[in-house]
């Protein structure tokens, strides 16, 4: 367990400027995805993400459609936030979060933002540390904060007791 804390605290989504500056089609995003979220977070029975479900966030308008059959940047990021924020939203909830976000902010610089929230969020559960100057927030920011917090929270309860005793039933 020490080991998995370790890598958690060590996260890191990769910024704008990190995604693939090139389209990938829908296998490769699938291998980007799982590479990146797969090790952290989700629960090594579920898919981190599937073609199918891909397909379906598309399909409900969740996030833009690749074009000619490929997923720039954006669309990557979206799925990235996605992935993430499902572990603790409904996708239509995660819809609103996106278009109120995405109303404020362009993508590149919204994504930027979740980003660095979700790692300080990460690293002040996991060390029960205060978030930084929630004082000082517009409501966008403190939105953005609690957002990214709600993950960071159920990640802890997960490591840090439910594992426990998934280990202790599977004896």
């Amino acid at each position: 367990m020490e080991e998995q804390i370790e890598a958690i605290l060590k996260f890191h989504m990769p910024r704008w400027n990190e995604l693939p500056d090139i389209d990938l089609y829908l296998d490769q995003v699938v291998n980007y995805i799982e590479r990146y979220l797969g090790a952290y977070f989700i629960n090594k029975e579920d898919k981190v993400i599937t073609k199918t479900m891909i397909n379906n966030y598309v399909k409900q308008g969740v996030m833009p459609a690749p074009e000619k059959k490929k997923y720039n940047r954006a669309q990557i990021a979206y799925l990235l936030v996605i992935c993430i924020l499902k572990q603790v939203y409904s996708i239509s909830d995660i819809k609103k979060l996106i278009a109120l976000t995405i109303k404020n902010y362009e993508v590149g610089k919204a994504y930027n933002r979740f980003c660095a929230n979700l790692e300080v969020s990460i690293r002040h559960v996991f060390t029960k540390k205060e978030f930084p100057k929630c004082d000082q927030m517009t409501e966008e920011q403190y939105l953005l904060k609690n957002v990214v917090q709600s993950f960071a929270n159920k990640l802890y309860v997960e490591v840090k007791f439910l594992n426990k005793e998934r280990i202790s039933a599977d004896k």
